[in-house]
């Protein structure tokens, strides 16, 4: 059975994305205790509709939005507005060739899109994580930190990394010195109709069986957490 496309789904069903990922609690408390947001420069790489970038934008000093869809960025920068803040910029770009200056930030984040550069079926994944991790170099101030956050999996209460991913994974701690922890993060649904639709629109049929013949409200969920200072 074909799984969503999520390219298409980034540039073309924005809205729907955001209302899944707004079932999830927030992660600043996460990111402020890896290093603290107040009066920082901040990149969000992937910043798709802003789970990260709205709730970091409170505290920084500035950041700035990138992603590959300007319809995600689109939310971003709607949230953002609606927030009355006037410390950041979005920017439609690719991750191994970042529009920003050397040496412009103090913390560099990036949540659950890193990996679909670094697919293992893809025989250019390494290449692609060399690149995005020479411009997550190029672009940090030296003792700036790299958080990057994965999925570990959907529907798991303890984590089930897909198997696709695990090399860049291992790589990230190996070759590039990022240290690893994860968290839980579940999403909670208002009804089981909600929660299987939602699942289904991105996760595709499995787990939304799953979440239908269970009537889960409550639908686990793992993340990778994995933190480099410069």
């Amino acid at each position: 059975m074909a799984q969503p496309n999520h390219p298409d789904i980034y540039q073309n069903q924005a809205e729907k994305y955001e209302r899944l990922i707004s079932k999830q609690p927030s992660l600043y408390a996460v990111m402020n205790q890896i290093k603290p947001i107040e009066n920082t420069d901040i990149i969000d790489l992937g910043a798709g509709s802003g789970r990260l970038t709205t709730v970091l934008a409170k505290q920084a000093k500035s950041i700035v939005a990138l992603d590959a869809s300007e319809a995600m960025l689109q939310i971003t920068a709607h949230k953002l507005k609606q927030a009355g803040l006037h410390n950041w910029r979005t920017q439609v770009a690719d991750h191994r060739a970042l529009p920003v200056a050397n040496d412009s930030a103090d913390l560099l984040v990036s949540g659950w899109s890193i990996g679909y550069l670094a697919n293992s079926a893809d025989p250019t994944w390494k290449h692609n994580i060399k690149q995005v991790m020479e411009e997550m170099k190029r672009v940090l101030r030296p003792g700036g930190t790299a958080i990057i956050l994965e999925t570990m999996g959907t529907g798991y209460e303890t984590p089930h990394p897909p198997v696709f991913l695990q090399d860049y994974y291992r790589s990230l701690e190996q070759d590039y010195g990022f240290s690893f922890s994860w968290i839980r993060l579940d999403y909670h649904f208002e009804s089981v109709e909600e929660a299987t639709d939602l699942t289904r629109f991105f996760f595709g049929e499995e787990v939304a069986e799953k979440v239908a013949s269970q009537s889960l409200l409550q639908v686990p969920e793992c993340a990778g957490i994995w933190t480099l200072q410069v």
